[in-house]
């Protein structure tokens, strides 16, 4: 499937074919352009950035690389191919074809989940808004741009879906989506974790890596909705999150990287030691770890959910890797193992599964985040040093669902409030931590140059060196 570069609008949904559609596209376009404009990355409207930009779908070969202004940007709208003779995989519908147009019975629920999901991809170029006045180098300053411009183009992928499928109510949820402003006390965007700073770049590494990878898995279970034009949209938007991933993943190990050299050079563990040396210590790390791993896995919603069951039985989402899973795609008999808090202590309890999917995802991606995790203190280990870190109990520091009112330390002790209050400090960021990673924060755009709290990556962008002018200021 080609994307038209001719059009206004790069797409493969031969939008052309539908005038009035695009009439709308092209209508909300320039409110787009506008909030990119006042709310997306600060001072770098004129900046020339070695940006991929999608020239198609297929894996091999779906990007090519330039210099772009990110105004200029071919923000667009790509979905797979059609898979001929596609069914629904699961829940009541299991084995009918999919939906090529939303079912009137399931339409305020699509709605609903379309609109979540394109309300984060905004409030993440907002909440990073500010990082490129103090990035570490040319090379983070390009990722970071790299990763706004793909949101960015996310939040096409949903406003395309509300436009296309739900008429005047998709255009005004579509108005909506750039309304909303993540941490506005007033206007906020839907989810918690959206609405959090990201005031530093640790932080900023800990959200891609945490946050972005919960977007992975609620991307993989919408890619398996019935509603084909929604799973084709989240399939090619995956495509593109890894690197948001990777961005995460490896800035963090380079991060650890920078303080075991430290480290071994001193010959001290010693937090002050090694603050006043310019890195930034393994028990901070750590306690940025726990504050986000801990924010976004909230994200997930509820452990008792009867919207996650309507739309599982509805055929509107999936499990992570769906058709791969050997049951019987429907879970009506089917039971799982849900630690729940009972009487002021934590209690496994067999729930039906249908009603346990949040936790179901959210197991999954506790998984899929220890793996990471387990590579970042391989670094630790080849530097010959014994410390290590870990992903806290997913009881710890909650908000939402039954965790939300107890006090639970990050090796999954339930606490009083006297030993969380005399503890917490131990183990979520203080404001002398941020204080601290905040003063590190100077701006380095040297090609070449790094930061002295993080190691240069091993690799440069596409095969480029890491010395390489990624960004041309203008």
């Amino acid at each position: 499937m080609d994307v038209n570069y001719s059009e206004k609008i790069p797409n493969n949904v031969d939008l052309a074919g539908d005038r009035t559609l695009q009439r709308a596209l092209e209508h909300w376009q320039p409110r787009f352009v506008d909030w990119w404009r006042s709310m997306g990355p600060e001072g770098a409207l004129a900046h020339d950035v070695y940006l991929r930009t999608a020239v198609g779908v297929d894996r091999e070969g779906w990007a090519q690389f330039g210099y772009v202004k990110m105004p200029d940007y071919r923000w667009g709208i790509f979905l797979t191919p059609v898979e001929s003779g596609a069914v629904i995989g699961f829940g009541a519908h299991k084995g009918q074809p999919v939906w090529h147009d939303v079912p009137g019975e399931h339409r305020a629920n699509l709605r609903r989940i379309i609109v979540t999901q394109g309300d984060t991809e905004p409030a993440s170029v907002e909440q990073q808004r500010q990082l490129g006045n103090t990035c570490p180098s040319l090379y983070d300053l390009r990722n970071l741009y790299q990763i706004n411009v793909e949101e960015g183009r996310h939040l096409w992928a949903m406003v395309y879906l509300l436009h296309r499928h739900f008429g005047r109510d998709g255009r005004e949820e579509a108005e909506a989506l750039l309304t909303r402003r993540s941490g506005d006390a007033d206007n906020p965007r839907i989810l918690g974790a959206f609405n959090e700073k990201t005031p530093d770049w640790l932080s900023f590494f800990m959200f891609t890596y945490f946050t972005d990878r919960d977007g992975k898995f609620q991307l993989c279970a919408l890619a398996e909705s019935g509603f084909e034009p929604l799973a084709r949209t989240t399939q090619f938007m995956l495509t593109e999150e890894a690197h948001h991933m990777f961005v995460g993943e490896s800035g963090v190990s380079r991060v650890i990287q920078r303080t075991c050299q430290a480290m071994n050079e001193l010959k001290t563990d010693d937090p002050a030691r090694l603050r006043a040396a310019g890195v930034i210590d393994l028990p901070t790390i750590q306690r940025y770890l726990n504050f986000h791993y801990s924010v976004t896995i909230d994200l997930f919603g509820a452990d008792r959910s009867s919207n996650a069951a309507t739309f599982y039985t509805s055929g509107l989402k999936g499990r992570y890797e769906e058709t791969k899973r050997s049951d019987d795609h429907s879970l009506q008999d089917a039971s799982y193992p849900l630690l729940t808090a009972v009487g002021g202590t934590l209690a496994e309890q067999q729930a039906p599964m249908l009603n346990a999917l949040n936790e179901v995802l959210r197991d999954d991606f506790v998984k899929d985040s220890m793996g990471g995790v387990g590579r970042w203190n391989k670094v630790i280990e080849k530097a010959g040093l014994a410390q290590r870190l870990a992903v806290p109990h997913k009881a710890f520091n909650r908000r939402i669902g039954s965790f939300a009112e107890l006090r639970v330390a990050p090796g999954g002790e339930v606490v009083s409030e006297a030993v969380w209050n005399a503890r917490v400090d131990e183990w979520l960021p203080t404001a002398s931590d941020r204080a601290f990673v905040a003063s590190l924060m100077g701006r380095v755009v040297e090609p070449g140059r790094f930061a002295g709290w993080i190691a240069p990556p091993a690799i440069g962008v596409n095969r480029q060196p890491v010395d390489f002018e990624y960004v041309r200021f203008n």
